[in-house]
């Protein structure tokens, strides 16, 4: 995307992808799943002509950003960590954050973790749920949106595609499950499939 930057940096023991243009207090954006950076080029032109300095990360298992192997390593913790250590490479000690979907999600924890690194929270499309002691999340969502909403469609463990008529299509080839690498992304709504390329 012209005028936007990309680098690698290395952030909690891993390489992560940031686009980022201008200069000034830094606004950090964090992207939805299953997005990118790209979710958020406008907003990255639109504020850096009025004097921020506009940063969008791959989150960690996404885009060009690492992804470990090891489905533990996809905690909240691990993400917060890759934020804070992000935060710190851009030489500052605040960011103001803008986030939406999982990308929210990640960023209630990171105000909640380490609140004196957010001067203020833009939270799109996700409020704040406490985690309940007696339910799990997944069993949440599936109590509110039943089985056929995305972030349940996802869970489904490999061998469950035949049932769903879905053994055809190519399967995530990704180490993790969040993991839509290389700007390839696997879009399942119901019963279609379609596999799509994102180009810059």
């Amino acid at each position: 995307m012209e005028g936007i930057d990309h680098r690698i940096v290395s952030v909690n023991g891993n390489k992560m992808h940031i686009a980022e243009k201008g200069q000034g207090p830094v606004v950090l954006f964090l992207h939805g799943f299953p997005e990118l950076w790209y979710s958020w080029r406008h907003q990255i032109h639109a504020l850096s002509s009025l004097g921020y300095h506009a940063v969008a990360p791959d989150l960690r298992g996404f885009g060009d950003t690492e992804a470990p192997t090891s489905i533990t390593s996809y905690t909240c913790d691990h993400i917060v960590n890759d934020l804070v250590a992000l935060i710190d490479s851009l030489g500052v000690e605040q960011v103001f954050l803008v986030a939406h979907d999982w990308g929210a999600i990640m960023g209630w924890y990171l105000c909640l973790f380490k609140p004196e690194r957010v001067k203020a929270f833009v939270c799109l499309s996700v409020p704040f749920t406490p985690r309940s002691p007696q339910m799990k999340p997944m069993d949440r969502m599936r109590g509110f949106f039943e089985d056929d909403y995305y972030i349940c469609r996802f869970q489904v463990h490999p061998a469950s595609l035949k049932e769903m008529h879905l053994e055809s299509v190519p399967m995530l080839q990704f180490p993790c499950p969040l993991g839509f690498q290389k700007k390839s992304l696997l879009i399942m709504s119901q019963n279609l499939t379609r596999k799509a390329s994102l180009e810059d």
